[in-house]
């Protein structure tokens, strides 16, 4: 605390001043050394160049002084006693000296502080929250505000292979729609980070249960999360267990393994900045585009962005979401990071991008959904990439589209159009002889128009994925045996296996230049078709298996199905 001048005190302050080692200090405020000490509970404490005797919280003083000589944050309230405003340092452990109706919390940073505040329960104000120690002004279900414990998601970031916790890499949490809802947390040096969620509560603080949330993970040399073969899987707040410093949640889930990249896309710089676009700053997919394939990032809640792992030279740095136009930055890329590119808002118009689908062979009243993929981040390996929040039909929650669709909002910029892309027991009809079952491609001009999309979308049911991977990426600790739903109409199947880096590492296949063969049987009779997998198990590695089944109408074999484009995923060691 920066002390105040000391006013001029009586004839017997200026007789001690004279003779400080015989008389000492007498009452607060006057001078005093360390080693001789100040009379009744006062404390001598440093003054600029000088000591004095200043009184501690809970402490009496004089409110009609010129000076409180309270010490710390603590002021001499209208009764005569050094009391901690709100905000101010104090003690959770001791006696509570904190002013007025506010009370001393615990802000759990790891040193026993806290800080004076409103107490838990305790009507608040969002704008400036008042709320003691660690406690968050929480949104409540009946439309008010109070301080209430946060909600903590708690978790690792690791190298997949070594299982070694990633330091510096940065998380943070997206809603259903895509939108970033917390700032990011920046991992320690174990890899360890903590996240505040914004979860709105009942009237006793309790976290509603059916929120959802996914987390997305970035750093230096390694691959984003999610992306490539990988899923994010939905956090629940209804894991939340009370600790004594929160709401927690800290599962499986909340620890993420990232793969290396290969060693030649290693060691390259980084590109940082903001996206100034008001309340729509947050959970902006920013893009830098040019050498290379598209590395990306999403903004945080309060627009902050960083792209890891950008190749040398010029890049144009882009940003994309529904009812959002940005002007690109033009930057030049070298071996060190760059930072300060902000993204800021275009006047220009935005578009819509709309069609429709073709549902057939499939079970009835089967739905699908329709995303629009940036395509500079787009695999044609994985047949996925970067989708943009609000650039979905529907916007959010179940799939839903069984004819015409339409998504608006739509910036500037080239985009991969995909239907039957979640896992909805559908896939896009893989014979590329048939109208409708190619990969779409657009482009929307700035300023934006309305684009119809020419051919319907031939979509039919998947082969369905029995393991490993039916649902969620799966652990093996030995070769797998690959299984999926036998397709009644087939003649045989055959079979593709995937690296996360994208490499084609294992098939079964007389369709593909690079297998040998042969093509697998088709079943009849049986539920499943069983395959034991006889390609490469690398410690911390995912891949991926997608099975085809064909037919040969007149002896020429074409595509019938295929398993869904986010099942089949499996991994060695490491967490998912």
């Amino acid at each position: 605390m920066q002390r105040r001048p000391l006013p001029h005190h009586a004839l017997s302050l200026a007789l001690c001043a004279l003779a400080l080692a015989a008389c000492g200090p007498r009452e607060i405020g006057d001078p005093c050394k360390p080693d001789k000490g100040c009379p009744d509970d006062l404390i001598c404490t440093p003054a600029g160049d000088e000591n004095f005797c200043f009184a501690p919280p809970g402490g009496a003083c004089d409110p009609s002084a010129g000076d409180d000589f309270c010490i710390g944050d603590a002021i001499c309230d209208a009764g005569g006693v050094c009391s901690i405003p709100v905000g101010g340092a104090c003690d959770p452990l001791g006696e509570n000296y904190c002013a007025d109706e506010y009370v001393c919390a615990d802000t759990f940073d790891g040193e026993g502080n806290g800080t004076c505040g409103i107490a838990e329960g305790g009507a608040c104000d969002p704008g400036d929250s008042l709320c003691a120690g660690n406690m968050t002004c929480a949104d409540i279900t009946d439309g008010s505000n109070a301080c209430y414990p946060p909600v903590l998601v708690k978790g690792n970031v690791f190298d997949a292979q070594t299982a070694a916790g990633i330091p510096d890499a940065h998380v943070l949490a997206l809603d259903e729609q895509a939108t970033a809802v917390t700032d990011v947390s920046i991992t320690d040096m174990l890899g360890d980070y903590v996240l505040e969620l914004p979860v709105v509560r009942g009237t006793d603080g309790t976290p509603s249960p059916d929120l959802r949330f996914t987390l997305r993970a970035s750093a230096a040399d390694y691959q984003t999360f999610p992306g490539g073969l990988r899923t994010a899987l939905p956090i629940a707040s209804s894991d939340a267990v009370k600790l004594e410093d929160g709401w927690n949640i800290q599962t499986a889930i909340t620890d993420i393994a990232l793969i290396m990249l290969p060693p030649a896309e290693r060691g390259l710089a980084s590109v940082s900045g903001h996206v100034v676009a008001g309340d729509r700053s947050g959970g902006v997919l920013v893009v830098a585009e040019g050498a290379g394939a598209g590395r990306s990032a999403i903004s945080d809640l309060s627009g902050a962005y960083t792209v890891f792992n950008v190749p040398a030279g010029d890049v144009e740095i882009k940003g994309y979401a529904a009812d959002v136009q940005l002007s690109p930055a033009n930057v030049s890329v070298g071996p060190d990071p760059l930072e300060g590119v902000d993204l800021t808002l275009s006047e220009a118009a935005l578009g819509t991008i709309s069609g429709s689908v073709n549902i057939v062979n499939a079970p009835g009243g089967s739905l699908t959904s329709v995303v629009l993929v940036v395509e500079s981040t787009f695999s044609d390996t994985f047949v996925r990439g970067e989708v943009p929040r609000g650039l979905r039909t529907p916007l959010s929650g179940p799939p839903d589209v069984s004819g015409a669709f339409s998504i608006s909002g739509v910036p500037e910029g080239r985009y991969v159009v995909l239907a039957a892309f979640e896992n909805d027991l559908l896939v896009r009809d893989p014979d590329p002889n048939i109208a409708g079952t190619q990969i779409v491609t657009v482009e929307m001009p700035t300023p934006g128009i309305d684009v119809a999309l020419s051919d319907s979308f031939k979509i039919t049911e998947a082969l369905g994925v029995v393991g490993p991977g039916a649902d969620d990426a799966e652990q093996v600790s030995s070769p797998p045996t690959l299984r999926w739903l036998d397709d009644s109409s087939e003649d045989f199947y055959t079979v593709v296996v995937y690296n996360a880096y994208g490499d084609l590492v294992w098939c079964l296949s007389e369709q593909l230049p690079n297998c040998d063969g042969p093509n697998i049987p088709g079943v009849s009779g049986q539920a499943e078709v069983t395959v034991p997998y006889g390609g490469p198990l690398e410690l911390g590695m995912y891949y991926q298996f997608r099975a085809t089944s064909w037919r040969s109408p007149g002896g020429k074999p074409g595509p019938i199905s295929t398993t869904e484009d986010l099942r089949g995923v499996f991994f060695v060691g490491g967490g998912a």
